[in-house]
């Protein structure tokens, strides 16, 4: 194997890891697997994350950290229906390169409290980068009681959507984008 770069490398190893992760949960993933998994020696892991728990931790973070990008570069679209198709479109295509974040959130419950505690801060941030989108869209035509059960409707559909399509990979992403946009868009509606 040639020698990466030291970011290429971690990148190599939270792929690796983040796919055992999803398959097997937290519990039932060991360092040995994911040093086998990215081709690196078990010290190469260490070298890059301090233990088994800093690597999934690092993994949930990362998903944390990418939330606000679904909804860059929408404030130029008027229509509502072009907003959501634009957003759920980018959602998707994390989705489908990201399935790892999806399953280690919502159906791997292993772990202590430290990463049970992240796994619900990362939905909580979920929600209320949600909530902010649809306030700020909805710009007084939504009663503000409403905001953050709206937001709650539409972040757990959606990862139930992105959880059905995980498991139903056959199913083209156009079907998914109308589906959602269909859900959503009444919601994004400015």
């Amino acid at each position: 194997m040639k020698r990466l770069p030291g970011n290429a490398r971690r990148e190599l190893i939270a792929r690796a890891a983040g796919r055992l992760f999803a398959q097997r949960g937290y519990a039932g993933t060991r360092l040995d697997d994911v040093a086998a998994a990215a081709q690196v020696t078990k010290p190469m892991v260490y070298r890059h994350f301090d233990s088994k728990k800093a690597l999934y931790l690092a993994l949930l973070e990362k998903h944390e950290r990418d939330l606000p990008a679904f909804f860059e570069g929408v404030d130029d679209l008027v229509e509502s229906e072009r907003v959501a198709r634009a957003i759920l479109e980018r959602w998707l295509d994390y989705v489908r390169e990201n399935q790892h974040a999806w399953l280690m959130l919502f159906r791997d419950s292993s772990g202590d409290a430290e990463i049970q505690a992240v796994r619900e801060r990362v939905s909580r941030r979920a929600r209320g980068v949600m909530a902010a989108f649809i306030a700020e869209r909805a710009a007084g035509g939504m009663p503000a009681e409403q905001i953050q059960p709206t937001a709650e409707l539409l972040v757990s559909g959606l990862a139930g959507l992105a959880l059905w399509w995980i498991d139903h990979p056959e199913v083209p992403k156009p079907v998914l984008v109308e589906v959602a946009t269909r859900m959503s868009e009444p919601a994004l509606r400015g």
